[in-house]
């Protein structure tokens, strides 16, 4: 089962949105969308967390947090 977030973050020109799946062990994995731009310019990149969680929000707090390091880097990667 796939819990994903409704409350996007804005940062920026990004939107973070996190989600949380659990596992046949019953941890937690996270992922995260990186979304920017608009109509047929919108770009969404998936990431996903190798560490395990004991819930499905520590899982999407990670996500979020990583998120955030990530878009406030000077130059992304592409």
């Amino acid at each position: 089962m796939k819990h994903i977030s409704h409350l996007a973050q804005i940062v920026g020109k990004y939107q973070l949105t996190p989600s949380a799946e659990i596992t046949t062990s019953g941890s937690y994995t996270a992922s995260l969308s990186i979304r920017s731009g608009y109509g047929a310019g919108t770009h969404d990149r998936v990431f996903r967390f190798l560490p395990r969680f004991g819930t499905a929000a520590a899982a999407k707090h990670y996500a979020i947090e990583q998120g955030k390091s990530y878009v406030q880097q000077p130059a992304l990667p592409a």
